[in-house]
């Protein structure tokens, strides 16, 4: 079993439609068979959150909705960690990277846990090579 840390672009594809989404799914249903073991940093909640919500405003999900997709989100939730002790690192990589710290976190976790953070995020991927960061159409 490998385990990924997963990036918040990756688990709101599986609830809103959009370019990546069939990936996701298969992603996600290689976790219900156990195939791969998710984990994140607890900020993951908070930016799924926020996209769903984002997706409300800008009208491409009905306005209450976010709580119902947040909720399927939550069912594969990953195992979380708490965030606090990733900041110190995050801040470095932000620093060198001029990435914004709350990616910068997730890839803090990647690289205390020894493993990759898969990401939807294919600007994240181009400018973090050398960090333990992978995209989700490589999977």
């Amino acid at each position: 079993m490998s385990i990924f840390v997963l990036d918040s672009s990756v688990a709101v594809k599986w609830v809103l439609q959009e370019p990546g989404t069939s990936k996701a799914l298969s992603l996600r249903n290689d976790i219900f068979r156990q195939i791969h073991e998710v984990i994140a940093p607890d900020v993951f909640v908070s930016e799924v959150a926020h996209a769903l919500t984002k997706a409300e405003r800008q009208k491409i999900i009905p306005v209450g909705d976010a709580q119902m997709h947040l909720a399927d989100v939550l069912r594969f939730a990953p195992v979380f960690h708490s965030f606090l002790p990733l900041v110190a690192r995050a801040v470095e990589i932000s620093s060198v990277t001029r990435i914004a710290v709350t990616d910068c976190i997730f890839v803090a976790l990647a690289e205390q846990e020894g493993c990759e953070m898969v990401t939807a995020d294919d600007r994240l991927v181009k400018n973090l090579p050398g960090y333990p960061i992978v995209s989700l159409n490589s999977l």
